[in-house]
């Protein structure tokens, strides 16, 4: 079990309607299978923590990581941008859209911070923490000194990509974090070129940061 503690926060990232499947006709732009399953089990979560941070992709319009910004190349593909790899994109949560909203089920109104990331068109960020060249910050380990906050909990979309690389970060900047698997859904790229799938490259990754996977039920309140 893990219980609470006061310099714990519930990281929620991007919980918005592109990543989850169409509602009326909105969002659903990069829909993470099940991604509007785990709104329920994060609302419930937020209601232990006394302190709640998210993150929202705000993309202006043209960005690197959407496939239309590249003539002749498809979503899923990679390029190499001036930071390393890229995969490219959906057109997706371009800024102000209805697909750039947070899921309208997602209730957690105590909230204390809503992190933007990947509003600049040159380069993208998965990360909570750092924007993918790894060297520019979002400011957020800054917030996180200063409020006394040492130990994460993370949840959200996607498991293989944006959850994944806060908790690495979070963990390589001194933070403790951990990765509620049951409140989280993979986009699960498959293996390409022999390297592994993403949730296999992840499950790795996270293992190799010594970031524990654990379950909702095993978080406990004071």
């Amino acid at each position: 079990m893990h219980g609470l503690r006061p310099t714990d926060a519930l990281l929620v990232i991007d919980l918005q309607n592109d990543f989850c499947p169409a509602i009326n006709g909105a969002g659903g732009a990069l829909a993470v299978s099940g991604g509007d399953r785990i709104v329920p089990a994060i609302n419930a979560l937020g209601r232990r923590f006394a302190h709640v941070l998210l993150t929202q992709d705000w993309h202006p319009p043209a960005h690197i990581s959407f496939a239309s910004a590249h003539p002749g190349r498809q979503p899923y593909q990679q390029i190499a941008a001036p930071y390393g790899p890229q995969t490219l994109w959906p057109d997706h949560c371009l800024q102000g859209s209805p697909g750039a909203a947070f899921h309208p089920a997602l209730d957690l109104p105590h909230a204390e911070l809503i992190l933007r990331k990947g509003f600049r068109r040159e380069i993208d960020s998965y990360s909570a923490f750092l924007e993918n060249d790894h060297r520019t910050s979002t400011g957020l380990a800054g917030y996180l000194r200063d409020r006394n906050l040492t130990r994460l909990f993370l949840c959200g979309l996607a498991y293989d990509f944006c959850v994944r690389f806060s908790a690495i970060d979070g963990v390589a900047l001194g933070f403790e974090c951990l990765v509620i698997e049951d409140a989280t859904r993979a986009v699960d790229l498959p293996p390409i070129g022999g390297q592994p799938s993403s949730v296999d490259a992840t499950h790795a990754a996270l293992a190799s940061a010594a970031v524990p996977r654990v379950r909702a039920a095993e978080i406990s309140t004071p």
